[in-house]
């Protein structure tokens, strides 16, 4: 190997524990990989994206939280998403869909819609018309109420 050659390659150095009987030692082995060989390797263990089969149309029933990314709300969206999986499970919600909007028409928008099979989404929440981000309790039980109506929500059924 020549010295530019040897300058491209990659070392790296991996300690190998070895065990005897008497006592441990170590070993230290260096392996020169060169920029060429990691580029084969790596296409030898790549999936040929031609057989990736696109997921089909999302099943209905789901949810679509529509949030500002500018405001910074990534956080409660993914933690109201969370609990409405926990709540409805698979095969209940189909799927839930976090969509952050970057847009100056989108500035403050907090939505979360519900998308029923054979119908136009449904608004469950607008933080600007409900003047507030969504209690879970009061989301959760006009997502049942449409979704599976007389599934007991537990602590979230009982009135205070």
């Amino acid at each position: 190997m020549n010295s530019v050659h040897e300058a491209n390659c990659i070392k790296r150095v991996r300690r190998r524990r070895s065990h005897d009987r008497s006592r441990s030692s170590y070993r230290f082995t260096s392996t020169m990989e060169t920029t060429a060989e990691r580029k084969e390797r790596r296409e030898d263990t790549l999936v040929d994206p031609s057989t990736f089969l696109p997921p089909s149309p999302l099943p209905a029933p789901t949810v679509t939280i529509e949030f500002c990314d500018r405001c910074r709300w990534l956080h409660r969206a993914t933690w109201v998403s969370t609990e409405l999986l926990l709540t409805f499970p698979p095969p209940t919600l189909k799927a839930i869909t976090v969509m952050p909007l970057n847009a100056d028409d989108t500035a403050g928008r907090f939505r979360i819609w519900l998308n029923l099979e054979n119908a136009q989404p449904k608004l469950m929440w607008d933080r600007k018309i409900e003047g507030g981000f969504p209690e879970l309790k009061v989301l959760k039980q006009r997502i049942r109420d449409l979704v599976q109506p007389g599934m007991p929500l537990g602590h979230s059924d009982k009135q205070a």
